[in-house]
């Protein structure tokens, strides 16, 4: 039975979506192209006809999720409530593919590094948006500086098992980054 290209299309994003959330919630050694598939619905005997590999499914992967990850809210403060949060912290399967994947991405092909690469400077230009009443020449510097904080935050948040120290990093990220601009100090 021949499928459609309708019907191709739908399957390629369910297996993009599945991947993103098992690369996210495991890593990408931990993750097999037959759960991935699984996770899909669809057959393991399929995958071929998507994509060339498992390389290929991860930088095909990491592009999708970096790119629906680059939507969203563009008001600073919305968007540090909802990134700096316990919910966020606590959801990596769901969460921000750079916290979740940075640390690995430096161990796969040159293919996935690009997709991580073009993701890293559309949420440092989706962060300068955000920020139209900064100094226009600190405004960079502010956004790289606001997103590696804002990562690393999550990241350190994850990792320990203290949660009165998780939420403590979290809740002080985000009155770092607003007092600086609030105050102008970071713009």
């Amino acid at each position: 039975m021949k499928v459609s290209r309708e019907q191709m299309a739908e399957n390629r994003r369910r297996i993009l979506d599945a991947a993103s959330v098992l690369f996210r919630d495991r890593g990408f050694d931990a993750v097999s192209v037959a759960e991935v598939m699984k996770a899909a619905g669809l057959t393991h005997g399929g995958f071929y006809g998507h994509f060339g590999s498992k390389d290929d499914l991860v930088a095909q992967t990491l592009a999708h999720v970096l790119a629906a990850d680059a939507g969203g809210d563009t008001e600073i403060r919305a968007y540090l409530e909802a990134y700096l949060s316990p919910r966020h912290r606590d959801n990596p399967a769901a969460g921000c593919p750079t916290a979740g994947l940075a640390a690995i991405i430096r161990h796969q092909t040159p293919a996935a590094r690009e997709a991580m690469t073009k993701g890293l400077r559309s949420q440092i230009g989706r962060i300068e948006t955000s920020l139209p009443l900064a100094n226009p020449a600190n405004r960079r510097q502010t956004a790289i500086g606001s997103w590696a904080a804002m990562v690393g935050a999550v990241i350190l948040a994850r990792a320990i098992d203290d949660p009165a120290l998780s939420d403590e990093i979290l809740e002080q990220t985000r009155a770092w980054i607003e007092a600086g601009i609030e105050d102008g100090s970071a713009l």
